[in-house]
């Protein structure tokens, strides 16, 4: 909104307090101004007076501007919540509703501070309540529940002659006249004594179910995560795994042994994704800070940093199968093409409006896939960087997007609440996977393609049938969303979520166990 239209809403809203502190001076009529704030309807015009003025001031100083919407289905954690949005849109918001309020309470009260105190109003009589707002009397009380006036008093009439009482009614005869006259009743018992008023009624039998006990508190330790898990990783001989949390912290851990071997790093700001290097020996990690490193597993040197530079934080990043490129997804929507071997960027692709929520590339290393907070879909050919197609695959958000093993098809999450099954020769969906109450954050497939777990924040993960679409089970954490999904090598399904644990998940449904418990707060 321009200047010219803040100036013009400043000065209705002027105009709005001025009129309010105009009513409350002629109300208050010659008494104090401290009698007049014994009455509530004074000081609420004196306040709406105040806040329109306030308001008045804030539009002329250009303090109020508005913000562009953002899409919905986006998770509460990240620097700036995903996306910058300037503005004070809710202040606005409020200092244009409130002076339109008051106008409409001044047009339901019919301007009644005014009538009642003003020059030529009724006094009202001594002892008689004086009406209220809107129908009611001092106390607050509605007409409809007050206790009926009196009926008025009449003059007194001449005593009417008395009257000859009637004659008795005789008694109806019984029914049976046959009928020996009955016994005289036996004389009542005696009343019970009345309960002392200090004495306790019994309480009442139980008529409803007790309530189920609370949650136990979860475990904590002491090298656990401070923070929400969002991504894990498992390695390819299935003994460790490696977490990224919003703590910043990467930490890799011994699955058998259930203990933490290392705290493998730490970004400067929240990390996002720790994906395991196929030599086995080295991890490439990314966070908030627009970093992309190189470390060692054996101790957590870092052996190289790539940088973004204006590009952003990277939000998520894969690598392909032979480790000789990565792919990464930024805050200002490109997404680059790291040549791991040379260590230098190769492409920096541009095309998405919002920043990029998920990006997959496909077994062989030759397509990549990235998706968009506004559900825009594109697919990119890696050597050359150039888009290949685009296409709206959501309704809101996508995320956690993955290639099948025979990279024709991918699989994508979203913040519509569904899953689709893409195919990549046609760009038609193929299938779709419905059942969560939240936005579907993270996917995995399972080793064999067969199975594909996903995590939501409506706080469950879920596994689904590739090939029919059914849902094989559900797992409810009850400790809120769920961002990361891994399987482990004994088909079980991993889980990492906003209550900093890392929990294991029977394949066929049930209760988790935590394998790793977050630190204590």
């Amino acid at each position: 909104m321009n200047r010219g239209a803040d100036r013009l809403l400043g000065l209705l809203s002027l105009a709005i307090g001025v009129v309010c502190f105009a009513i409350q001076r002629l109300a208050q009529g010659d008494a104090s101004i401290a009698a007049s704030f014994a009455s509530v309807h004074l000081v609420a015009l004196f306040a709406a007076g105040a806040v329109c003025v306030i308001g008045a001031l804030l539009f002329f100083a250009g303090l109020l501007p508005g913000r562009p919407n953002q899409p919905s289905g986006t998770p509460l954690f990240g620097r700036a919540a995903e996306v910058q949005n300037p503005g004070r849109p809710r202040l606005r918001r409020t200092f244009l509703v409130l002076p339109a309020i008051v106008v409409l309470a001044l047009l339901a009260d019919q301007f009644g501070p005014l009538r009642a105190s003003g020059p030529g109003a009724e006094v009202a009589a001594p002892n008689e309540p004086k009406a209220g707002p809107k129908g009611q009397d001092v106390a607050g009380v509605p007409p409809d529940l007050a206790t009926p006036p009196a009926p008025p008093v009449q003059a007194a009439k001449p005593p009417e002659p008395a009257q000859p009482a009637p004659p008795p009614i005789p008694a109806q005869p019984p029914e049976v006249a046959v009928a020996p006259a009955a016994p005289p009743p036996e004389a009542a018992p005696p009343p019970a004594p009345a309960m002392p008023p200090q004495a306790a009624l019994p309480a009442p039998p139980e008529t409803v179910a007790p309530l189920p006990p609370a949650e136990p508190p979860l475990p904590t330790e002491p090298d656990g995560h401070r923070d929400a898990v969002v991504w894990l990783a498992v390695s390819a001989d299935g003994r460790d795994i490696m977490s990224a949390s919003t703590d910043h912290m990467i930490k890799l851990w011994d699955i058998a042994g259930k203990r933490l071997i290392r705290n493998l790093g730490e970004h400067k700001d929240m990390a996002r994704t720790a994906l395991f290097m196929p030599d086995g020996a080295t991890a490439l990690t990314a966070g908030d800070d627009g970093e992309i490193v190189l470390r060692k597993l054996a101790d957590g040197a870092v052996l190289h940093v790539f940088s973004s530079g204006a590009n952003g934080g990277v939000r998520k990043l894969a690598i392909s199968r032979d480790g000789k490129r990565a792919v990464s997804g930024h805050d200002t929507g490109n997404v680059i093409v790291w040549d791991l071997v040379n260590k230098s960027a190769l492409h920096v692709m541009t095309g998405h409006d919002w920043p990029i929520s998920t990006v997959a590339i496909s077994p062989d290393g030759t397509r990549a896939l990235s998706g968009s907070l506004d559900g825009t879909l594109k697919y990119w050919d890696v050597e050359s960087g150039k888009q290949l197609r685009s296409w709206h695959g959501h309704e809101q958000g996508t995320y956690g997007a993955v290639f099948t093993a025979d990279g024709h098809h991918a699989i994508t999450g979203s913040g519509d609440y569904t899953i689709k099954l893409w195919d990549l020769d046609t760009f038609r969906e193929l299938r779709r996977f419905e059942g969560h109450e939240g936005t579907v954050y993270t996917l995995a497939l399972s080793a064999d393609g067969k199975r594909l777990a996903s995590g939501s924040l409506d706080g469950t993960a879920r596994l689904w049938d590739v090939d029919t679409g059914n849902q094989i089970a559900m797992f409810d954490s009850r400790t809120g969303p769920i961002y990361a999904v891994a399987f482990a090598p004994d088909g079980t399904l991993l889980t990492g979520g906003d209550d900093h644990t890392i929990r294991d998940w029977p394949a066929t449904g049930g209760d988790s166990e935590i394998l790793f418990a977050g630190a204590p707060q």
